[in-house]
């Protein structure tokens, strides 16, 4: 079986020969693999079935100048949308400033230079590159965009929920800007013949909602949907993983709804792992389940085997077993080799 043949069956919850992975690495992690491996990807190194495809960087980004002149010093953008942020003094992580920030209406929304997504040479290359995948047996998604993430990175993670109840145009008129964008670039990846459609927001807590579920439900869930319609207009049975961290038990259904079939990074700090499987198991398939909070970092490689033994006999085979997030540089990386090591010794349906 070729390793797309083997995520398209996990993903569509049937059985494939074998569990599929993925992992993702942090800049420290990866350096920790260039020193034990001598290699440069670890996709290739560990076997991984999944790779990925996106649009090109625009020719020119807006003209952000106005919007920096009072944004601290060292103020990086970095991205086509203007979210923006100081470099922190740990690893990779950094400190966020929004451009956004003081805006007031949604007239101001609209002055905002906000990218264009459109112009051929940004996707023009999406065919050639999927079929250059698909051609080595690999299994091809796309990333359509964050929604609500992008848009707080923008506005200020208070602020916007603040705005969402004293200022609603102007939420919305963000969250539309983003949201048609997203729409264009699911409906590109779709024609361009990739197997899945990633779409998510981080909208859970470690042990809940960072809002309640029915400002989620006016601001996020519709828009969500569109995503998955401008995709599904075009394929009508793709694929499309959701991501969020956290405790989001009080929107599965929502999500099932939108038409998401395929649930990452289900993390078991924050979730019944064993209640999901009995809920949605013969709607969802699962994406992750081995904590980055806990066993990752924390146990020993006996204790990383044995967990993903306990994945794939709860969740298998509808799952491609991953870390539930990106490796941090605190994971050993014995942790890493037991973690590859084990899906390959107990997984095989």
């Amino acid at each position: 079986m070729t390793p797309r043949e083997r995520v398209g069956r996990a993903v569509r919850r049937e059985t494939p020969d074998r569990v599929p992975k993925e992992a993702g690495f942090t800049p420290a992690a990866l350096e920790k693999f260039r020193r034990a491996t001598g290699q440069e990807i670890p996709a290739e190194y560990f076997g991984m079935e999944t790779r990925s495809v996106g649009l090109r960087p625009p020719a020119q980004r807006p003209d952000f100048d106005a919007y920096l002149k009072d944004m601290p010093e060292g103020t990086q953008v970095t991205g086509e949308y203007g979210t923006a942020a100081v470099p922190g003094d740990f690893y990779h992580f950094t400190h966020r400033v929004f451009l956004l920030g003081r805006a007031r209406t949604a007239r101001e929304v609209e002055a905002y230079p906000w990218p264009d997504v459109t112009p051929a040479h940004r996707h023009a290359h999406l065919e050639q590159e999927v079929a250059r995948l698909h051609d080595r047996g690999l299994f091809v998604d796309a990333f359509a965009g964050h929604i609500f993430e992008t848009s707080w990175q923008l506005i200020g993670f208070e602020k916007m929920f603040e705005d969402m109840i004293c200022s609603p145009a102007l939420v919305e008129a963000v969250l539309d800007h983003i949201t048609e964008d997203n729409c264009f670039r699911a409906r590109r990846f779709a024609e361009a013949g990739v197997d899945m459609l990633r779409v998510g927001d981080d909208v859970g807590m470690q042990d809940r909602l960072m809002m309640r579920p029915d400002v989620w439900r006016r601001f996020l869930k519709p828009r969500l949907a569109r995503e998955v319609r401008a995709a599904r207009e075009v394929r009508p049975d793709l694929p499309v993983w959701y991501h969020s961290d956290g405790d989001i038990r009080l929107i599965i259904d929502d999500l099932i709804e939108a038409g998401v079939t395929v649930l990452n990074p289900v993390q078991p700090e924050c979730m019944d792992l064993n209640d999901l499987r009995r809920r949605y198991g013969d709607r969802l398939a699962f994406w992750g389940t081995v904590g980055t909070q806990s066993v990752m970092p924390f146990g020993r490689p006996g204790d990383v085997k044995r967990t993903v033994k306990e994945m794939i006999e709860l969740f298998g085979p509808g799952l491609v077993l991953a870390p539930t997030h990106v490796l941090e540089p605190d994971v050993p990386w014995e942790n890493v080799v037991a973690f590859f090591e084990a899906v390959e010794e107990y997984g095989v349906y």
